[in-house]
């Protein structure tokens, strides 16, 4: 957590998630990862069901970032009062949806036993958690640099960003 003053006028308080978080947060994700791995290196049965269940995890996990980022950059918008993309919350969450849907239908109509297919399933469902944890957190810290990048640029910048914004 860094205190400074901006413009003279308040203190800035930028907080910031502990190191012990930050840790927890990328183990989380790095053993959701390899419990994915593993599950899919063991796979019994086809090629094919492999090949579309890492296709699978991998578009699930790609549209945990964009829905993360999705979301996040509307709430900013929403508090700027700047319009959005029109139709673009529709498509994140479309896709995201599309890649959860299609890859829990693969996981059930495979033809393995029962517990391997809960197995792949819980570890599919950790990974996602895991990664919006992880989507969350990277992107804290990184608003957290750029306040603190801005507040060390001075107030002649700030109101120089605030009359180019106006």
């Amino acid at each position: 957590m860094a205190t400074s003053t901006a413009n003279n006028r308040f203190p800035l308080i930028v907080m910031r998630d502990s190191r012990a978080w930050q840790l927890q947060v990328w183990v989380s994700f790095g053993i959701a990862v390899f419990l994915c791995a593993t599950g899919l290196a063991y796979l019994p049965g086809e090629a094919l069901d492999r090949a579309f269940m890492v296709m699978g995890y991998v578009f699930c996990l790609s549209t945990v970032f964009v829905l993360s980022k999705a979301v996040r950059d509307t709430q900013k918008a929403q508090i700027s009062g700047e319009a959005e993309t029109p139709m673009w919350r529709l498509v994140v969450w479309g896709g995201f949806a599309v890649a959860m849907g299609l890859t829990g239908w693969g996981l059930l109509r495979m033809d393995v036993n029962v517990t391997y297919r809960a197995y792949l399933g819980v570890s599919w469902l950790y990974l996602v958690t895991s990664a919006f944890t992880l989507a969350k957190t990277l992107r804290d810290r990184h608003e957290a640099d750029l306040s603190e990048a801005q507040e060390r640029s001075g107030p002649a910048v700030n109101s120089a960003n605030a009359d180019a914004a106006a």
